[in-house]
């Protein structure tokens, strides 16, 4: 019997070193097949936000970045409080990309301050309203004529279109559970509903997304839900790109000031 028991444990560290090497072996087979399955996401993020960055940053150290990104969300990913790995796996490269961006700052302190200017004029629109204001409306509240208009859009662009990311919906432990954009993806289902326990402030970013006008809806969806191009938008709108470009910019501010202004309501 003592026999037996020294035998069975000179065996024991061996068995056990080579289970776990199985499993390290298991796990990096997984990580791999699911990087490889979702690498596309990190080149179709890359090319949307490639010209937002310095041209010192190379398209190399944008790839970086976003595969940083899907590894991230490859090992935090929580099924029960996710809805799908590819959802959570876009907002995490999107997020490691725009953290990059923001620590850049590679816009003017002059930029900021109209984005600032910008959004309090569409929110006392909106609250003389009671709807989204269109482009012509804060055009006029601004004071600005149509070019002026264009370019104060072109200017402020950067800041605007990725800042749906910056919104998140957390939930009662305090966890960023979803993003303004998977809102604006799934503002047609109930997906964003179900991965999101605020309901009561999902809903009512619905309704105000069924409100913006039918090409701006459509715009953003293409953009963000669809994950088309602006010039690939364009084309489908018979528009320039600039155009389709401060459509967009237009409406993820409309967007951005009601959900910041229904988020901070006690």
């Amino acid at each position: 019997m003592p026999s037996t028991l020294t035998e069975n444990s000179s065996v024991s560290p061996v068995s056990s070193a080579s289970g776990k090497n199985h499993k390290a072996v298991a796990y990096q087979k997984d990580m791999t097949e699911l990087v490889e399955q979702y690498l596309p996401l990190v080149k179709s993020h890359v090319s949307k936000i490639r010209p937002f960055f310095p041209e010192t940053t190379t398209t190399e150290e944008l790839y970086s970045l976003g595969l940083k990104g899907l590894i991230t969300a490859i090992n935090q990913f929580q099924p029960d409080k996710n809805a799908t790995l590819g959802s959570y796996a876009s907002l995490r490269i999107r997020g490691t990309m725009l953290d990059e961006l923001r620590r850049l700052d590679p816009m003017s302190r002059g930029a900021r301050t109209k984005a600032k200017k910008l959004s309090r004029t569409i929110e006392t629109l909106e609250g003389r309203l009671a709807r989204p204001p269109e482009e012509e409306e804060v055009r006029k509240e601004l004071g600005l004529s149509s070019a002026e208009y264009s370019r104060l859009l072109e200017e402020v662009q950067p800041i605007i279109i990725f800042s749906l990311d910056s919104a998140g919906v957390s939930s009662n432990e305090g966890d960023a559970v979803t993003g303004l954009e998977e809102i604006v993806s799934d503002a047609t289902e109930q997906n964003s509903r179900d991965i999101c326990e605020n309901h009561e402030l999902i809903d009512l970013l619905r309704e105000r997304i069924t409100q913006l006008p039918e090409d701006s809806r459509k715009i953003l969806t293409m953009y963000y839900y669809e994950d088309m191009r602006l010039k690939e938008i364009a084309k489908v709108f018979n528009r320039s790109e600039g155009r389709i470009s401060q459509i967009l910019t237009h409406t993820v501010l409309t967007l951005q000031t009601y959900f910041q202004s229904i988020s901070i309501k006690p």
